[in-house]
């Protein structure tokens, strides 16, 4: 008896030794499910050994008997608590997690295993961090970073960097450095202010207007420019178009712009400078920003300051509609055309396209998207002193604001005959920069990144601009760090950096894409931009890439609102009229945007806003005593909120086998762009061009995608290789709609969706629209060239989902 015990032990102790060791090789919760079965399978042998040496003593029938009915009551014993052991933890884990695991996502990839590596289950990592993450190390980090402006090269600015690098050090993450570059930015001339006055005739000085002379747009040309007002609403395209229509030149005027309206000030600048402006002055208006000091609004004396870089691009705009949320209605996406481009709108203007190098071996060439013209932010008040005693045609009512004893007139005459003057003085300065890194490397697929980011530098005190993104990278950094020390086990490397100059148009994070662009898309899974991430605590908006679009659904589903305790962010979002309402376009001013749209790594940027308008961005009073005060004292319960999405989104990509991003997201926009075309099918072939290769391209690339993802539904996602090759193909979606026809250097924002030139859709669709609305400006050459590069590039995109080259199919009919 004791002998057959002693073997049952034995038996027992092999099986589950055998079960953990192949449970770490796969890693998996199932795995171990997996294991558990074998085992019950390997448990038989004693049964077996048992019935022989029931027959080797025949005259004992009666004790083997005996013998027998023990040996099954303790293995079915032992299996049943196997069982229980399994299933209780899997319950345990659910009741963890607070709800339903998202993880099975229509289209969002495979319904992968459970666990994504040795360790604690979703559930409980998410359990964990929700622990781990804290209010107060926020609210202390927005504080500290934002006691004073902290410009690129300044002492406060390298202050910061060193604390940063120090507390990246303290988390003891596997890898802690930085890199450093030389880029050319500018700031005001110290010697020499910038100037505006009102002149005479003669041309003499008979008012001078008083200025902040901290106040600059960098990057502006330097000069002086005289000459009448225009009032030109927020210079936009279809603003520009209304001056034009009624009859009012700009050429040599000052145009005098509002802040906003959905442009950036490198675009109003540019366009200004393309209808042939002398120089350009962007004010907030009140009827945009509040300006009650009293009540959480400007001064009227405060300006408004940002870059003004721009990427040279097109007038017109055209809207897309893309499906963003599955059973959700669709987005709009304003997207705008570019003709031609040589500088990002972001990165080291003196070099376009490739990395800041040292400058004494690689001399600077200057960017064709630095403007030629001065811009100059003026406050409220410099404004209406100027705008009221303009003469000319009314305004349309659409253009008024509230500018105090302001008539609205477009000028560009001054009622005393007098004329504007204005002088610009910014020096172009060589800075060393500093971004730093620090990383978990991932414990299966090490080179496979996962990227987390945020603005360190600002020209004010910065609390949204920098602050806030810096404090939430931070706290995310420790968070992590802390869950990796209690078991957690990422799938896939973390990678958190503080970006230096951004301020200047993304400069250190663009100068990084520049310097890694041909690696980072066999390795940058995505990218979460942190940047201005809270400037309220009401409305969540998310500008990305449709490809996250179904991790960002799943993630709104599990963290509660900041503000509605008890309710998801997802189901506040429904009542107030539909969750779709927080995707939005990625914008050339966002930290996200170079990421997608020059490297193709999928990207998004998350913000808390509210519907009134933050109005101290960008000015010296972005102070986290305001920012305090709008949020009603809520800043680190807000901020925890928008680390929790961000981590909860990270997580997912960090643990499950397969990653959950949509690759079908685009078949539906192309599929939406060729019913335009089939519109005018008879047209184009009336004129020698056949839509059908487009047709063709976009059948191959939907059917490519949904080939991948019944492949990756149907698959054993425990088999290593397996995962790896999927998870291949899946990271390179974005990096596919990069099209390889056009030069990266004189057009880096390559991506046919998000990007920027005649390559794009947006430009296509644009030029298609001209049949009916002026066929005289239609070009067939160019637009057959437009379509080649668009149908390419997605062909190739097709191709290059199917995997093999012995997986693809085209056989097309060639037709006169």
């Amino acid at each position: 008896m004791d002998s057959i015990r002693t073997h049952l032990r034995q038996s027992s102790t092999v099986s589950l030794d055998q079960s953990v060791s192949e449970d770490e090789e796969v890693g998996g919760a199932q795995g171990v499910e997996m294991r558990f079965v074998t085992s019950e399978a390997e448990e038989a042998g004693p049964s077996s050994d048992l019935t022989a040496l029931v027959w080797r003593y025949r005259h004992g029938y009666r004790r083997a008997g005996v013998l027998f009915c023990l040996c099954g009551v303790v293995i079915f014993a032992a299996a049943f608590l196997l069982a229980f052991a399994v299933f209780s933890g899997r319950y345990h884990c659910s009741q963890l997690g607070g709800q339903v695991e998202e993880d099975e996502q229509p289209g969002g990839g495979a319904k992968p295993p459970a666990d994504g590596g040795a360790g604690p289950y979703l559930g409980e990592l998410r359990a964990m961090m929700r622990r781990l993450l804290q209010d107060e190390d926020i609210h202390s980090t927005v504080s500290r970073v934002s006691r004073a402006s902290h410009p690129p090269g300044s002492a406060e600015g390298t202050s910061l960097a060193s604390e940063i690098l120090r507390r990246f050090r303290q988390l003891q993450m596997d890898h802690t450095w930085t890199e450093s570059l030389y880029a050319t930015l500018q700031f005001p001339d110290r010697s020499q202010s910038s100037s505006l006055c009102l002149v005479d005739s003669a041309g003499l000085v008979s008012e001078q207007i008083p200025l902040n002379p901290s106040d600059f747009c960098p990057y502006s040309a330097t000069g002086s420019t005289t000459g009448g007002v225009v009032y030109a609403n927020y210079g936009r395209p279809e603003d520009f178009n209304w001056l034009k229509s009624a009859g009012v030149s700009v050429i040599g005027c000052v145009v005098v712009m509002r802040v906003g309206g959905g442009v950036s000030f490198a675009e109003k600048v540019w366009l200004a400078e393309r209808s042939g402006a002398g120089g350009a002055l962007i004010y907030p208006d009140p009827a945009d920003l509040p300006q009650d000091p009293r009540r959480l609004g400007l001064s009227t004396h405060t300006a408004v300051s940002e870059h003004v870089t721009h990427p040279h691009t097109h007038t017109h705009t055209h809207t897309h509609r893309f499906p963003m949320f599955h059973r959700l209605q669709p987005i709009s996406f304003s997207l705008c055309v570019v003709q031609s481009q040589v500088h990002l709108g972001s990165g080291d203007p003196f070099t376009p396209g490739f990395p800041s190098f040292n400058h004494t071996q690689f001399p600077p060439i200057q960017s064709s998207g630095l403007p030629l013209i001065p811009a100059l932010p003026v406050s409220a008040t410099v404004a209406a002193k100027l705008l009221s005693q303009l003469s000319g045609p009314s305004c349309p009512p659409s253009w008024r604001g509230r500018l105090p004893y302001v008539r609205c007139v477009v000028g560009p005459e001054f009622s005393s005959r007098r004329r504007v003057k204005m002088s610009v003085h910014n020096t172009m300065t060589p800075v060393l920069l500093n971004n730093i890194f620090s990383s978990v490397v991932g414990r299966v697929e090490p080179d496979q990144y996962i990227i987390l980011g945020a603005q360190r530098d600002s020209l004010g005190p910065g609390a949204v601009k920098s602050g806030v993104g810096t404090a939430i990278l931070l706290e995310l950094a420790r968070t992590f760090s802390a869950m990796v020390k209690n078991g957690f086990s990422p799938r896939r490397s973390l990678l958190f950096v503080s970006w230096d100059a951004g301020e200047f148009g993304n400069v250190g994070a663009t100068e990084w894409l520049e310097g890694y662009l041909s690696m980072l898309h066999l390795k940058a899974v995505a990218y979460f931009s942190l940047d201005q991430a809270v400037m309220g605590d009401d409305v969540l908006s998310a500008y990305t890439s449709p490809l996250l679009v179904d991790l960002l659904d799943a993630a709104i589903r599990q963290v509660e609102h900041p503000k509605h305790a008890g309710q998801t962010i997802y189901s506040q979002a429904e009542r107030e009229g539909g969750s779709w309402r927080i995707i939005k376009p990625l914008y050339l001013n966002s930290g996200a945007y170079s990421f997608t749209a020059f490297a193709g790594v999928p990207a998004m940027e998350l913000r808390f806003t509210e519907e009134r308008a933050y109005p101290f961005i960008n000015t010296p009073l972005d102070s986290a005593a305001r920012l305090q005060e709008v949020l009603g004292g809520r800043l680190g319960v807000t901020g925890r909120s928008l680390g929790e999405l961000v981590g909860e989104m990270v997580l997912r990509l960090a643990h499950d086998h397969i990653l959950p991003l949509r690759i079908t997201s685009y078949a539906q926009t192309v599929l939406q762009f060729s019913a335009q075309l089939n519109k005018h099918s008879a047209e184009l072939q009336s004129r020698g061009l056949s839509p059908q290769w487009v047709f063709s391209a976009r059948g191959d690339y939907s059917r490519a995608a949904e080939t991948l993802q019944r492949a990756i539904d149907y698959s054993d996602l425990h088999d290593p290789s397996t995962a790896r090759s999927y998870n291949t193909r899946i990271m390179k979606v974005e990096y596919y709609f990069l099209s390889q026809y056009v030069s990266v250097v004189e057009t880096p924002f390559r991506h046919v969706i998000h990007g920027r030139g005649d390559h794009t859709l947006s430009a296509l669709t644009e030029h298609l629209a001209l049949l009916t609305s002026d066929p005289g400006r239609f070009d067939e050459r160019r637009f057959r060239r437009q379509l080649a590069l668009f149908t390419w590039t997605l062909q190739g995109a097709a191709n290059a989902l199917n995997g093999d080259v012995w997986s693809i199919r085209n056989t097309l009919t060639y037709t006169h």
